[in-house]
C-alpha cells in the first residue's frame, strides 16, 4: 500500500485553503467533482467557468457559487490559486498551458494533451514555473492497479515480461450523448478523435505499477463501417478513419505491452477498463469483473474477484446518471483503497470509477498545499498520454515501428506525497 511521507496534521491543513476555479461545468464535473471540490477542507473556495451561460447559470444556481466566469481566458485572469480543468478532452493541451502560464496550479481531466508538441510545452512549462500539474487518471486508484503495484514491490510478479490493458467503451454507451452535450451542432468532429489518443486509462496501470515506461510501438487500426459521420477523412479534426486501434509496445525494461483502444465492440459487461499482468514469477488476468485471478509459478492461486470488488455507492445511481454519464462513474471503495488518507467530510459524498475520485481531488489539494508532487503529476502524465499519440501515427502507415519520445523524471528539487 502507498505511504504518505509525513501526512500534515488537520489543524495545518486547516490553517492552508486553496481558492480553486474549475474550468468546464459539464456532466463529469456536475455529477462528479463539483461537491468533493467543495468540500475538502483546503478548499476555501470554489469559482466556475463555463462558455455555456445557461448551464453556467444552473451550475453555479444548484451549487450555491456565486463567482463566474464566462471563459477559461477570465477564470485564468481571476485571484484563483488552481484550475481544474473538465473541458472537452482536445482542449486540455492548451488550457492547461494557459493556466500555468496565469500562475495558478493545475489539475486536468484526462487526457494530458493531443499531440506530442502539446505534451513537450506541458512539461516545459511545469520546468519553467515550478507550479503543481496533476492529471486525473482515474486507472491509477482501480483496485487491480492497487492490488499490483504492491505485488510488484513485493517482487511477487518477478520481471515483468507482458501485459495487457484495454479500454473497451462503445459509442453507444454514452458517447454520442456526451459529445453531442459538449460539442455543438459539429459534434462528430470532435467525436471522430483517434482512440489512441485516449491512452490513459491503460498505460496508466502498467507504467504505475512497473515504473517502466514505452519506448517503441506499432499499431494497427479498424477503419469504421458506421454511417454516422463520426470516423473517416474528412469527418473529424484529424481525419481519423478508425474507430478501433491495437498498439504493441516495447517498454523500457525489456517487456511487451499490448493496448486495445476500442470504440465500437460489443461488450457492455462488467468494468469497460482492464488490465493483466505476467512477469517471470507471477501473473495477475483480469476479464471484466468476471475473473481478477493470480497465479505464480511456485503453483499458487487465487481468485481475488470478490475481493477487488469496490462496495455499492452511498447514492441511488438513477438519480444521478444523465446524459453521457455511466453507471461504472458512481462505485464505493475495495478493501485496498487507503481510505485513511482522504478527509472525514469525504466520507458518504459521491465517489465513482471504481473508488477513484476522492483519491485524485484529495492527491492535488494536498499537493498544492505541499508542495510536493502527486503521483500523476505532469512527467508520469506525458508518460500515460505520448504512446498514444505516436501509436495512432504508427496505425496512419499500417503498424510502422515507432520510437516513443521521453521527457524524463522530475528533478531533483521535487518532493513526493507518498514514498513509492
Amino acid at each position: 500500500m502507498r505511504k504518505p511521507i509525513e501526512l500534515m496534521s488537520n489543524e495545518t491543513m486547516n490553517n492552508k485553503k486553496i481558492k480553486l476555479g474549475l474550468s468546464g461545468v459539464g456532466d463529469f464535473a456536475e455529477k462528479c467533482f463539483i461537491e468533493l471540490f467543495q468540500n475538502h477542507p483546503m478548499v476555501e473556495s470554489l469559482a466556475i467557468a463555463d462558455v455555456d451561460a445557461e448551464r453556467l447559470a444552473r451550475i453555479a444556481e444548484k451549487f450555491g457559487i456565486d463567482v463566474c466566469y464566462d471563459s477559461h481566458s477570465a477564470l485564468c485572469e481571476s485571484d484563483v490559486d488552481a484550475v481544474a480543468i473538465f473541458t472537452q478532452r482536445h482542449l486540455h493541451g492548451p488550457m492547461s498551458v494557459e493556466a500555468l502560464k496565469s500562475g495558478k496550479h493545475v489539475y486536468c481531466a484526462v487526457p494530458a494533451a493531443s499531440s506530442v508538441a502539446e505534451v513537450e510545452e506541458l512539461v516545459k512549462t511545469v520546468n519553467e514555473t515550478g507550479l503543481i500539474y496533476m492529471m486525473g487518471e482515474t486507472s491509477y486508484y482501480y483496485p487491480s492497479a492497487l492490488y499490483c503495484r504492491e505485488q510488484f514491490k513485493k517482487g511477487k510478479f518477478g520481471d515483468f515480461v507482458y501485459g495487457e490493458g484495454e479500454y473497451r467503451h462503445d459509442m453507444s454507451h454514452g458517447f454520442y450523448e456526451a459529445y453531442q452535450n459538449s460539442g455543438g451542432p459539429n459534434w462528430q468532429r470532435v467525436a471522430g478523435v483517434p482512440p489512441m489518443y485516449y491512452p490513459t486509462h491503460s498505460t496508466s496501470m502498467l507504467i504505475s505499477t512497473t515504473g517502466q515506461y514505452l519506448t517503441q510501438v506499432s499499431c494497427l487500426g479498424y477503419r469504421d463501417k458506421v454511417d454516422d459521420k463520426v470516423f473517416g477523412e474528412g469527418l473529424n479534426n484529424w481525419d481519423n478513419p478508425f474507430s478501433n486501434e491495437t498498439a504493441l509496445f516495447r517498454t523500457s525494461g525489456g517487456g511487451m505491452f499490448r493496448v486495445n483502444e476500442f470504440r465500437r465492440v460489443g461488450d457492455l459487461t462488467g468494468n469497460s477498463v482492464r488490465m493483466s499482468m505476467t512477469g517471470t514469477e507471477g501473473t495477475y488476468q483480469e476479464q471484466g469483473e468476471h475473473t481478477c485471478l493470480w497465479t505464480s509459478l511456485d503453483g499458487e492461486s487465487v481468485d481475488l474477484t470478490e475481493e477487488l470488488k469496490c462496495g455499492e455507492p452511498d447514492i441511488d445511481p438513477s438519480e444521478k446518471v444523465g446524459k453521457g454519464i455511466q453507471y461504472d462513474f458512481f462505485t464505493g471503495v475495495s478493501k485496498y483503497h487507503p481510505v485513511e488518507q482522504i478527509p472525514k467530510e469525504f466520507f458518504g459524498l459521491t465517489n465513482g470509477h471504481y473508488g477513484s475520485h476522492h483519491f485524485l481531488v484529495d492527491d492535488f489539494c494536498r499537493s498544492v498545499i505541499e508542495n510536493k508532487l502527486a503521483p500523476n503529476h505532469v512527467w508520469a502524465a506525458a508518460r500515460y498520454t505520448v504512446p498514444g499519440l505516436v501509436a495512432h501515427a504508427s496505425a496512419m502507415q499500417e503498424g510502422a515501428l515507432m520510437a516513443i519520445p521521453d521527457f524524463g523524471d522530475p528533478g531533483a528539487q521535487w518532493q513526493y506525497l507518498f514514498e513509492d
